[in-house]
């Protein structure tokens, strides 16, 4: 299912399953799913975080207030995150992309309604506004 993925963005869903365990969650959520892009901390998500000067730790404990005892049983992606993949590889086709990267997960984020779509929007993150931030750093780079 994931053999489009970059390694950044499998890295990303390692690193939400690790926050689904560690919240003490049963299924892995948006919310973990920008957990693992802010873990990350590389990729062009990331550097569209830094232009934004979005406030990671806030967001990170506002994410994290809910925290139960870790778990360490087999954690299925939501239905909502489902979705989200589908989302991303929409937009990485609508860009042309062979590969599923951070980008495209955080468009696929963007696209969702829901707690991480509505924390990402209140720091100034909209969809179209996101889109031509990822041309201009292609096209930058």
């Amino acid at each position: 299912m994931f053999e489009r993925y970059t390694e950044r963005a499998r890295r990303v869903l390692f690193y939400a399953r690790y926050e689904t365990s560690q919240l003490g969650r049963y299924s892995i959520e948006n919310e973990h799913m920008l957990l693992g892009l802010i873990r990350l901390g590389t990729g062009v998500a990331n550097q569209i975080f830094a232009r934004a000067n979005l406030p990671l730790e806030a967001i990170r404990q506002k994410l994290e207030k809910q925290k139960g005892p870790p778990t360490d049983i087999e954690i299925p992606f939501s239905n909502e995150t489902k979705q989200l993949f589908t989302d991303a590889a929409h937009e990485a086709e609508q860009l042309n992309d062979k590969h599923i990267g951070t980008e495209h997960l955080l468009l696929g984020l963007l696209r969702a309604e829901g707690t991480v779509a509505s924390i990402l929007a209140s720091n100034g993150l909209r969809l179209d506004a996101v889109r031509k931030e990822i041309a201009a750093l292609r096209n930058a780079g």
